[in-house]
């Protein structure tokens, strides 16, 4: 099977891979990584590894560390078992929720109101947005992987702007939920903020940046793009839409009470003796540190003819809505993941 090299109009050339090749590569990356411990070992679904391939242009030496260092941040974090009641004090005002709609691609969508922010501590900020993360995953349709951002820049002035939270927003995203972000419209953002926005643009990936859509209500285009995106009966009146229902945080409290249940059945297999063991704190890092995920020191044979076809070109990563593992294999659990 050959390697082509298609160019791109925003960010040179984009590589592709015949799926033979794709399935080569997540196997190589299985092989690099070796035993793992349940959760991540759930964790690391093909779906999850074609994510991590994707996100550094198949190149299974630098996805295997990209990996690696997931591995160890999701042990250390725990994202699984953040649960509703230590996140509700920053989810209050409705800063970031997950909508009750998806778009047409069945991509579930996550509001965020910058001027709603109700919090000055950057790690509880992170940690709901995580919990954000995990919840949105969660409720991904089986033939989807990832998810909408809607931004809403009502209300939204200079004392919104935080650099520090911007690069660490980007940091989680980019490097610990790859290949997530679908799409980022940001509706009506003031004039000021696209100075802030090419600033912070060293933080963003090429194709993270090229995912961002600038949405302005009095562009003639802008209903046409929502509509295209959304069904408008469902799309809330802040983006242009019908439903004028707003933000209910005790119904939300609710809803995510409710996913918050469902979590730990795909975290265990669905194995209640998983689910009512709990590790201990240290157990986690303690089997990381004998686990083989030093991709450093054992290269793929894969990464000279990478290469050598691309002749000194980074390519960037492929299309978002490649399917990369084959239907009949993906089950719930690697939806999640």
């Amino acid at each position: 099977m050959s390697t082509g090299i298609k160019k791109s109009p925003s960010n040179g050339s984009e590589k592709i891979l015949s799926f033979e090749e794709q399935q080569a590569k997540i196997n190589e990356v299985k092989r690099l990584i070796g035993t793992l411990p349940d959760k991540l070992s759930i964790y690391c679904s093909d779906g999850s590894i074609s994510r991590h391939l994707r996100a550094r242009n198949w190149n299974v030496k630098k996805a295997t560390k990209m990996l690696k260092d997931t591995l160890k941040w999701r042990a250390e974090y725990k994202p699984e078992e953040i649960r509703w009641e230590e996140v509700a004090r920053e989810a209050e005002t409705g800063k970031i929720y997950r909508s009750n709609y998806f778009d047409k691609h069945g991509r579930p969508v996550l509001v965020m109101r910058p001027s709603c922010q109700n919090s000055k501590s950057t790690k509880g900020q992170i940690r709901y947005l995580v919990y954000c993360m995990e919840n949105a995953i969660l409720n991904l349709p089986p033939d989807q992987e990832q998810m909408v951002w809607m931004i809403d820049f009502q209300g939204f002035n200079l004392s919104h702007i935080s650099v520090k939270l911007t690069r660490e927003t980007a940091h989680v995203l980019q490097d610990h939920y790859p290949e997530r972000l679908g799409l980022a419209i940001l509706y009506n953002p003031p004039k000021f903020f696209e100075p802030f926005f090419t600033m912070v643009k060293p933080f963003l990936e090429p194709k993270t940046y090229n995912k961002v859509k600038f949405v302005y209500s009095d562009d003639v285009n802008a209903k046409k793009i929502m509509e295209d995106l959304f069904d408008i009966d469902k799309l809330e009146a802040a983006f242009g839409g019908n439903d004028t229902s707003g933000f209910d945080i005790n119904k939300y409290a609710e809803r995510m009470k409710e996913d918050d249940k469902k979590m730990p059945a795909i975290w265990t297999r669905g194995n209640p003796a998983l689910a009512a063991s709990e590790p201990a704190p240290t157990s986690a890092a303690l089997t990381l540190d004998s686990i083989k995920l030093d991709s450093d020191s054992d290269a793929s044979d894969n990464e000279k003819t990478d290469s050598s076809s691309s002749h000194g070109i980074e390519p960037e990563v492929v299309s978002d809505h490649d399917e990369l593992v084959a239907a009949g294999t993906r089950n719930a659990t690697e939806d999640v993941h």
